[in-house]
């Protein structure tokens, strides 16, 4: 083996050194994020179970309205509210025209 072809593997190795090293440790800094990633996977399948089922959020829906009334006219106010204010954003940002 030359010693150029020598110096090229010792420098390979300190790098796959160093990059090991690197991943270690960004695995130990993002282990908090993989639990929110983690509860952000549970919400988006919620969600897509809805859409699948969309007349058990129509029936809980009802029935919140049957125990709660006044409550959910507060409930549906805000929802509106929320739902204008994305729709701004999103014509503002230019997202979805």
């Amino acid at each position: 083996m030359s010693a150029k072809a020598l110096e090229l593997a010792v420098r390979r190795g300190a790098l796959d050194e160093r990059i090991a090293s690197q991943r270690a440790l960004l695995a130990q800094q993002t282990a908090g994020i993989e639990q929110l990633c983690a509860g952000g996977d549970t919400l988006l399948h919620g969600v897509d179970w809805l859409k699948q089922y969309p007349a058990v959020a129509g029936v809980a829906a009802f029935a919140f309205v049957l125990i709660r009334p006044r409550r959910a006219w507060r409930w549906a106010g805000r929802g509106f509210v929320l739902w204008r204010g994305w729709r701004s954003v999103r014509r503002w940002v230019g997202v979805g025209r």
